[in-house]
Formats: structure tokens, sequence, C-alpha cells
């Protein structure tokens, strides 16, 4: 009976019997208030977008974000909002949108 061992206090953040390694049901959630299924409708819908352009329309759209003194990310990001393609005539647009950068020092 010496040599028997008594069994150690599982680790209380350890998953238990029965988890299924889901998502958190603590909150905040990465997808806020509202229900799940629009996060991940979202999350797929938005990685469709941004990760299925072709390479050559990305270099492309880079180097015409470049010459309007705009980033890739902004330059599509118009592209995909609002279904227009900048060009120097759209200097207003282009000024709004050097606006919203946050700064930097």
């Amino acid at each position: 009976m010496a040599n028997l061992k008594l069994m150690e206090r599982p680790d209380e953040n350890a998953p238990r019997r029965g988890h299924n390694f889901g998502p958190p049901l603590e909150t905040p959630h990465p997808w806020g208030e509202g229900p799940v299924g629009k996060y991940y409708d979202w999350k797929a819908a938005t990685d469709a977008a941004w990760k299925s352009i072709p390479a050559d329309i990305a270099i492309r759209r880079a180097k015409k974000a470049e010459a309007l003194g705009l980033t890739y990310a902004e330059y599509t990001l118009e592209i995909l909002e609002r279904g227009r393609y900048l060009s120097a005539a759209d200097t207003a647009r282009i000024a709004e949108i050097k606006l919203r950068r946050p700064l930097r020092y």
C-alpha cells in the first residue's frame, strides 16, 4: 500500500470530459455580442475578397495605388466598398482617404 500514489487534483483550466474544443463561451467574444454565425460569414467573405485576387491584378492595383499616393489596401478597399476605380482626377476622394489614415509620429 505504500507504493500507491494519491491522484493529483486536475488542473482547473484543463478541458473537462466532453469538451468539444469549440469557441469560448465567456464574454467578450471575438465576434462581439451578436450571433456567432454572422461573425464567421463576414470572416469568410473578407478572406474571399482579399485572398482570392490573382497576382497580376494585385500587381496592377499596387502600381496604380502607388501612382495615386495610396496604399494597396486603401486602393483595393475603395474598389471593394464603392466599386470605383480611382484615377488622378479623383483628387477630392483621394484626399478624403488620406485624411482617414492614423497619425504617425
